[in-house]
């Protein structure tokens, strides 16, 4: 290390934004990783608010305060991060103290990806809700004149010789394929809110897999991979099962026209526990589900995207199948999460169980 002190090397290669801060809260330095996650570099922020610099929908003041007071770490988890120069980022976060200097504190923020890694959260980000908000909207106006358009082709159509009819049926034809589009945008922006009961997730999985196989995945093989002993989750049993059916539908599309296979495993995972955003507590979600598939896996340059609105690996895909997984996972307090290579992807979803105090219903 040609005599380098251990703790710059360190620094220097920590592969997460680290921020150094001092009593008052300001930036002392920050390293490589965090110049990269800041757009800007360390000299240029040093001195400065650090949340004067980033956005986090967590109380950060109080946060900072009392691991200085208690020295010990805390970890805030599941928050957006913003820099104002992009969207906002879904981070968990750890502020530790320093041992000889009481007053600084270091916070590392690590940005939660989704392939190769622990996954991502599947909460919507706030710029992709205003994208859908505008998406909705704009839905709404357009459905009206392409009904109009329909219709007066359809008209058109009485009148002439098959070879010009062949052209008010290409319109007629194309409307619809962009009514459709637009009714999914508007499905997005209209999910109510889930009406959560007891439901047994194989009963669920059951009816997603015959409903596929009369349609969509009557080329696929599917495979059943259960835990019999898996308890009740606590879920919207008709937002779950459009939960797998879409995952199921990605799955045959990515195969192609020559099929493939299909697992649907289910199993028991007492290692995952979710933070509350106060950093406080952690909420298991033991039920997984894992849908998994041998086609071509999702293409790199997307897969830090995937569930985000309007993101598609196929050509005339919506890129709204997946956000609306993720939404939908995200209200049931759910988490979801994609590990993808060539010849294996799976999607993982991690439900919570009945709560105690519903047990009885």
């Amino acid at each position: 290390m040609n005599g380098a002190p251990v703790t710059g090397v360190i620094w220097t290669s920590l592969p997460i934004p680290a921020f150094l801060i001092d009593g008052r809260d300001c930036v002392i330095e920050i390293n490589p990783a965090a110049e990269l996650f800041m757009n800007t570099s360390s000299k240029a922020l040093a001195g400065q608010k650090v949340l004067d610099r980033i956005a986090v929908d967590a109380p950060m003041e109080e946060a900072l305060g009392r691991v200085r007071i208690n020295q010990s770490a805390l970890f805030v988890n599941d928050v957006d991060v913003g820099t104002g120069d992009k969207p906002p980022v879904h981070c968990n976060m750890q502020i530790a103290p320093i041992a000889d200097a009481p007053e600084h504190v270091l916070l590392l923020i690590t940005p939660r990806e989704i392939a190769g890694r622990l996954g991502r959260a599947s909460s919507v980000k706030s710029a992709a809700k205003s994208a859908i908000g505008m998406a909705e909207m704009l839905a709404h106006e357009i459905k009206n004149p392409l009904a109009g358009i329909s219709g007066a082709a359809q008209l058109l159509s009485m009148g002439l010789s098959n070879g010009d009819r062949e052209l008010t049926d290409l319109i007629v034809e194309e409307t619809r394929r962009i009514v459709k589009l637009l009714e999914q945008v508007e499905q997005f922006g209209n999910l109510r809110p889930p009406d959560c009961r007891a439901v047994n997730i194989h009963d669920v999985l059951d009816r997603a897999r015959k409903s596929a196989r009369m349609g969509f995945a009557a080329r696929m093989q599917v495979v059943e991979d259960y835990d019999p002993s898996l308890p009740p989750t606590w879920a919207d049993p008709d937002q779950l099962l459009q939960v797998f059916l879409n995952l199921l539908k990605n799955a045959s599309e990515a195969a192609g026209p020559e099929g493939g296979t299909i697992r649907l495993r289910t199993f028991y995972d007492l290692s995952l526990r979710l933070r509350q955003k106060d950093g406080k507590g952690g909420r298991p979600l033991p039920l997984t589900v894992e849908i998994i598939d041998d086609g071509p896996g999702i293409p790199p340059e997307i897969a830090g995207d995937i569930f985000e609105p309007f993101v598609s690996g196929r050509e005339n895909g919506t890129g709204l199948g997946l956000a609306l997984v993720s939404k939908i996972i995200s209200d049931h307090d759910g988490w979801i999460a994609v590990d993808s290579v060539p010849g294996r992807t799976v999607f993982r979803l991690s439900l919570p169980m009945v709560p105690k105090e519903k047990e009885s219903d």
